[in-house]
């Protein structure tokens, strides 16, 4: 018998578990569950995603944002940072054409969802997938994008559609479908910092938004799917085809009849364009440099020029911007006028015919008609009969250009900047852009570099032509504008006089390297200095800004201080997020060199090539200055130092084949009138105080001969006495370089001089007493006439009992003249 069958046959059969007795339960609680497992989440993290989104407040005003605004140092507004250049119109201003376009192109559901079109989602993800890209926004999402994109971000991530999505919801639920569509065509950009339709029709078509018809309308809409690319301005075949897509999806709308779009399809764009300028201010070449930077320091700071209502105090002073603006354009003017005389008629323009083919050569016209088949001289030919083309070629070439700039030595502070003459002609900046050889401007630096080496301002040199070998094998004859006189100059009145034999020879001592070092450490920091011995004589290009700067360093007792353009960057509700003070000063060049060199710089205002400042502008004070005119009249340069104050101009033109005619062109008759007139305005004003002193000189070093100075460039001797001692011609060339010298230069010979002490340096390198010659008394009855040539001259002793003997050599300058026995 089994065990079943002693089982009681009246007993209950076993219940089922309650899972196998409710199946259907157990299924709706296993969906459940998975429903909630795959809906959590994405609810989760819409949660997580919505407080990440912006608010929406008020949109129509929400455009005008809190712009940057740039202030003087006074307090007067320099310029407004916005980010576009926009009117706004309602709906019922706009053209029609213009919605229709819009909405058949961009989301033709536009009234019929609630910001999110699930069939174009759906639709555009399908193309995704299948390999071709298709864009699922609506106009919610693409106004919510335009309005937040830093809230929103701009990676092409699914975080930032969410974030998109979501404040398209927000915005449909605060809006109704007209107001959004009449914030989206307000706020869309159109180039040239250009947004909304109102000014997008003004800008090409010069017209306003109700006034556009269907290709214009058709036209702008087109250029929402990429404003570069299918710019009407510069793609205008592009633009068209683009167009002509956005009338045929109005066709299929049933916006546009089709017989009228074929007689549109085919006709061009006829577009109208006016650049819409930023208004940039009363110095737009400043505040485009402020703007790169404010730009820099937002995105270091987290904040938005455009938006956050930044306010930048700079040190520009409005009243001296006003009138260094005045002062240059006035100077700019009147030799604008001479040069518009001077280049016209046979004897100008026409006579330069070789140099304005070149000119044409180098236009665009010229290269689109070489690329339309015609040879160079067809090419030539046809443009000179342009009239347009040559009037205009001959304006752009020939316009002379100045920049001025004005900076406080003690601080920094540049209080003037001009560019250019006018911003909206050439944007060019000439103050801190333009790279120009500063001529004599820049000699200073070899005068300081030669005073800090130990020279005195009363050590002389011949005034008398020389040669030079360049390190490329050239002959290098530096000159100046009147004839050599051969007699002493000494290094005071040499820089006065702003002569070129002078600085040339003093430059072999000192050494191109210790000139542009010096020119480094005392400002000109930026551009190249090719240590070559013509450095002295400023040919390699610096700007206006460095030279300025490094004036201001000789004005400051040879302390360097760099520029300073912001003083401060404050929020809208005024609390000071960065100042910024004077830059610690940097010793570039000791007290005592400085103050040699200061007093010969103030005899070039009192009684050298500047004079005109006390003469012509009355200007009165302590003031010192330079000059400075390159070859052949290219550029013209003056910097003028006041103890308060430093200016600087530069003129000529940008292209430096043009230059300057001998009656003005020279840094003293140019550039001289602008900085003259600018701090005579300046003193009038009283903005700058005429008892102001430069830096007091220290006092006299006592030169020990037990203490030399190492690397002095004149050691000086323990004693030398005065003497009379005779003097005989002498050439100590080699016969075959062919150069004369003494009597063959028509010299007689002379019996006797003075002798006054000046040792220097020898090419051996050991300090050897030498001294320079004083001419006598002349006499023309005694053959004297003309005056003998004087050198460095070595001293009785040197080569005592030995007979003539040739003088020690200096490096890099030849020897020869007159010595003693």
């Amino acid at each position: 018998m089994t065990m079943a069958d002693r089982a009681d046959p009246g007993a209950a059969p076993p219940r089922r578990p309650w899972f196998l007795r409710h199946p259907w339960l157990v299924g709706a609680t296993v969906l459940l569950a998975l429903l909630v497992a795959a809906t959590v989440p994405p609810v989760l993290y819409l949660m997580d995603q919505l407080p990440r989104t912006p608010l929406i407040g008020d949109l129509k005003q929400s455009q005008d944002d809190h712009p940057s605004v740039l202030l003087t140092s006074d307090g007067q507004q320099l310029a407004v940072f916005r980010q576009e250049w926009r009117q706004w119109v309602p709906l019922a201003d706009i053209s029609p054409h213009v919605i229709h376009a819009l909405l058949a192109t961009e989301d033709q559901r536009f009234y019929a969802h609630r910001g999110l079109d699930w069939r174009r989602t759906l639709a555009a993800a399908l193309s995704t997938v299948r390999g071709r890209l298709q864009g699922g926004s609506t106009l919610t999402q693409q106004l919510a994008r335009n309005l937040y994109p830093d809230a929103i971000g701009r990676a092409p991530t699914l975080e930032r559609k969410v974030r998109e999505a979501l404040t398209a919801l927000k915005i449909e639920r605060a809006y109704g479908k007209d107001d959004i569509l009449e914030i989206y065509l307000n706020t869309v950009p159109f180039l040239y910092n250009t947004y909304g339709i109102e000014m997008a029709a003004r800008t090409y078509f010069d017209k306003p938004a109700r006034e556009l018809d269907v290709r214009e309308s058709a036209t702008l809409v087109g250029m929402l799917k990429g404003t570069t690319y299918y710019n009407p301005v510069l793609n205008p075949e592009r633009a068209r085809e683009r167009r002509n897509i956005v009338m045929a999806q109005m066709v299929r709308t049933g916006e546009l009849e089709a017989q009228r779009f074929e007689q549109l399809k085919d006709t061009p764009l006829q577009v109208k364009f006016e650049r819409r300028d930023e208004q940039l201010g009363p110095a737009p070449h400043f505040t485009v440099l402020l703007r790169r930077w404010l730009i820099d320091w937002a995105d270091r700071n987290g904040y938005n020029i455009y938006a956050d209502g930044l306010v930048v105090r700079t040190t520009l002073d409005s009243r001296a911007q006003a009138m260094a603006a005045a002062a240059l354009a006035r100077q700019a003017d009147t030799l604008q006028q001479r040069v518009d005389k001077a280049w016209d008629g046979r004897k100008g323009w026409a006579a330069q015919r070789a140099l304005v083919d070149t000119f044409i050569r180098e236009t665009p016209q010229f290269q689109a008609a070489r690329a339309g088949g015609q040879d160079e001289a067809q090419a030539i030919a046809r443009l000179r009969t342009d009239a347009r083309f040559m009037q205009a070629l001959r304006a752009g070439k020939t316009r002379l250009e100045a920049g001025l700039v004005a900076v406080e030595p003690g601080t920094g502070y540049v209080r003037a900047w001009v560019g250019s003459r006018d911003f909206a002609i050439d944007q060019y900046d000439h103050v801190n852009q333009a790279r120009r050889q500063p001529g004599s401007t820049f000699k200073p630096f070899v005068y300081g570099a030669a005073f800090e080496l130990g020279a005195l301002p009363t050590d002389m040199l011949i005034d008398e032509p020389m040669e030079y070998v360049t390190p490329d094998g050239k002959i290098w004859r530096p000159t100046d504008i009147g004839e050599p006189s051969y007699e002493p100059v000494s290094l005071h009145d040499a820089l006065a006089r702003s002569k070129n034999t002078i600085t040339a020879q003093l430059i072999h001592h000192v050494g191109a390297d210790a000139v542009a070092r010096l020119a480094q450490a005392m400002g000109v920091r930026d551009s190249r200095l090719d240590p070559v011995p013509s450095l002295g004589l400023g040919t390699s290009g610096v700007t206006l800004r460095e030279m300025a700067a490094a004036y201001a360093t000789i004005a400051n007792g040879g302390d360097y201080v760099a520029p300073l353009l912001v003083l401060s960057v404050e929020d809208r509700r005024g609390r000071v997020l960065e100042s910024f003070a004077p830059a610690a000063p940097e010793p570039a060049l000791s007290p005592a060199a400085d103050a040699e060199l200061l007093d010969a710089m103030r005899a070039a205002i009192d009684r050298g090539t500047g004079a005109a400042i006390r003469s012509r502008y009355k200007l009165r004070g302590e003031l010192a200055g330079k000059t400075g005119t390159t070859q052949y009249n290219t550029d013209g340069w003056f910097i003028l130092m006041h103890p308060r104050l430093v200016a600087g101009a530069w003129v000529g033109f940008n292209d430096s084949r043009i230059t300057m005619p001998d009656a003005w062109g020279q840094g003293a008759r140019s550039a001289l009138p602008m900085v003259g007139e600018f701090m005579g305005l300046l003193a009038e004003a009283r903005l700058v105080d005429a008892k102001a002193r430069f830096p007091a000189a220290p006092e006299p070093f006592s030169w020990e001969p037990q203490a030399p100075q190492w690397g002095a460039l004149f050691p000086r001797p323990p004693q030398l006495q005065p003497e009379l001692v005779p003097l005989t011609p002498v050439n100590p060339y080699p016969a075959e370089y062919g150069v004369n010298t003494g009597p063959a230069l028509g010299f007689p010979p002379v019996q006797s001089v003075v002798v006054a002490p000046s040792p220097v340096e020898s090419a051996g390198g050991r300090g050897v007493e030498r001294a320079i010659v004083v001419a006598p008394p002349r006499d023309p009855a005694a053959g004297g006439g003309a005056g003998p040539p004087h050198r460095l001259w070595t001293p009785p002793g040197e080569a005592s009992g030995a007979g003539p003997a040739p003088l020690p050599a200096i490096p890099g300058l030849p020897g020869g003249g007159y010595q003693g026995p």
